[in-house]
């Protein structure tokens, strides 16, 4: 026989209630970070009323557990270190609902993009210097997609004009 799931009711037994509300908003957020229009959107999803959780989420802020400064940072480093670039970065924080300040902060905070767009760049590509022009752009789209700027690209593809050759 097999095993069945028990799903959640889609209504929770307390909808107007900003104490029930918090207390689901705590469960997802001992999971993970959630900037603070994702848990709006999840709680109210899950059938809570807007005022109710409105009133969840700022007691949530002052109680600390939602903290959007630290999911930003937290957002900005986990996706660095898998390879994207701060334009990417920074668009996915945005469409998130983190205000532009602390997207700002929390990319300024992360050490040396253009080493992050080398790294990425030899990861994919290996060590040697592209062969053709051809090569070459196919490694400068490459680091575009991943959310690198163009002087990142130039510094990871070797076209960086303030690059001293040694000899």
């Amino acid at each position: 026989m097999p095993l069945r799931r028990i799903g959640r009711s889609a209504v929770p037994p307390e909808p107007e209630s900003a104490s029930a509300a918090t207390a689901a908003g705590v469960v997802y957020l001992a999971a993970r970070d959630y900037a603070r229009a994702e848990l709006l959107a999840k709680l109210i999803a899950r059938g809570f009323a807007r005022h109710a959780v409105r009133a969840a989420l700022e007691a949530l802020t002052e109680q600390g557990a939602l903290n959007e400064a630290r999911y930003a940072e937290n957002y900005v480093t986990w996706h660095a270190g898998r390879g994207q670039g701060p334009l990417r970065i920074a668009a996915e924080l945005r469409r998130h609902g983190v205000p532009g300040a602390l997207i700002d902060s929390a990319l300024q905070a992360q050490p040396d993009w253009p080493g992050l767009a080398r790294k990425a760049c030899q990861a994919k590509f290996g060590t040697a210097h592209p062969a053709s022009w051809r090569e070459r752009a196919r490694r400068m789209r490459f680091l575009q997609y991943r959310g690198f700027s163009a002087d990142h690209i130039r510094v990871a593809t070797g076209d960086d004009p303030d690059r001293v050759e040694e000899p």
